[in-house]
């Protein structure tokens, strides 16, 4: 049995799913605390900004942030002070990205996602006239909404209209997408990482269209291809969180990605699977956690850090080297702070990137 040594903090709404997960991980880490994100104070302007119950928050070798979209101004805050110094499954990005459904299928659009024909206009005016050339029925969304609320059918142009007119009223943007005909079916697909650890199929409740379990669906265990799994790790990995739910359609063209959720509920997924979900969770934080502090604990890498620190390397070369595994996030790679420091590149320089297999090297200058 791995010897427990690191501290890690669940920052969520308390759910049942999060009480689960906090519950797997102490059985890894030596320390898990549960924080309520609505605890949670971000006060900028001091040296540590982030506080819990008014005290600055405890050192953590790995911060889990949950929440729902509410809380999504708070989670990037969090994300982003605390980014650098412990492990986080969710880029700070993400939480903006994935509770905006419009940042969302332009995320996926740009990573070559496979998803519905999706509509943005920019006027009430431009969406009726885009409904002319539409195939029916058809869905609109609002941009923020989860567990299926602020989706709407429309099975002809009258019914479109219809709806198009009391949106107006709402005074807010919305999505036109094409509607995928799966009988009321989807595939809600979990991933930890590179690997889809469980998936189950949703059913619609009689007379619903929308497939998810708050709304009355039910579940059965699903057995992804894998080219279906590859979908779903792409959607992970494009949003920028290794730990994430993924709503797919199996359309006639092949599966098509309608949402990802990086605060994806437990208890339906694990009873309907049987799989042990929270533990898969766990022993993934734990071991990213083991690999981001090792990374800056390489007796070679933390001599030449020393050097670099104090101006007391002998090496009469300028160039530098550190070796050791390198800190990816997502499919990023965090350059260690001394590299970029000693590399003399700042935010706004204009650098080239070359790439090769197995290379990448980055010069300032074009």
């Amino acid at each position: 049995m791995t010897e427990k040594k690191y501290h890690a903090a669940l920052i969520s709404l308390g759910s049942v799913s999060s009480k689960m997960t906090a519950k797997a991980m102490r059985k890894h880490f030596k320390k898990v605390d549960e924080l309520q994100i609505k605890e949670i104070e971000i006060v900028l302007g001091q040296e540590n900004p982030v506080l819990y119950q008014g005290k600055t928050i405890a050192n953590y070798d790995c911060i889990f942030v949950k929440g729902s979209f509410r809380y999504a101004a708070v989670a990037r805050s969090i994300t982003s002070l605390l980014y650098d110094s412990a492990y986080m499954p969710t880029e700070p990005g993400s939480f903006t990205i994935v509770h905006d459904k419009i940042l969302t299928h332009i995320r996926l659009q740009s990573r070559s996602v496979p998803m519905p024909k999706t509509y943005l206009t920019a006027t009430p005016s431009a969406a009726k006239e885009l409904l002319k050339n539409l195939n029916y029925p058809i869905i609109t969304k609002f941009p923020q909404g989860t567990q299926g609320k602020g989706v709407m059918f429309a099975d002809s142009f009258a019914a479109a209209s219809s709806l198009l007119d009391a949106l107006e009223s709402l005074k807010q943007p919305f999505l036109i997408q094409e509607y995928v005909e799966t009988s009321g079916v989807d595939i809600r697909a979990f991933v930890v990482g590179d690997v889809v650890v469980a998936a189950m199929k949703r059913k619609a409740a009689k007379g619903e269209k929308r497939s998810n379990i708050h709304a009355g669906g039910v579940a059965e265990s699903f057995e992804m291809s894998p080219s279906m799994k590859q979908v779903a790790v792409n959607t992970a990995r494009a949003i920028g969180a290794d730990i994430c739910g993924v709503d797919i359609l199996e359309s006639v063209k092949g599966p098509v990605v309608i949402e990802a959720n990086i605060s994806p509920g437990l208890q339906g997924i694990t009873e309907s699977t049987g799989k042990d979900i929270a533990g898969s969770i766990a022993k993934y934080l734990f071991e990213r956690t083991k690999e981001f502090r090792e990374s800056g604990e390489n007796p070679d890498a933390q001599d030449l850090l020393d050097e670099l620190e104090t101006g007391t390397s002998d090496k009469e070369s300028s160039i530098k080297t550190l070796v050791g595994p390198l800190d990816f996030r997502a499919d990023r790679i965090l350059l260690p702070k001394v590299a970029v420091s000693s590399s003399g590149i700042k935010e706004d320089d204009e650098c080239t990137v070359i790439f090769e297999d197995g290379k990448i090297e980055i010069k300032k200058g074009l």
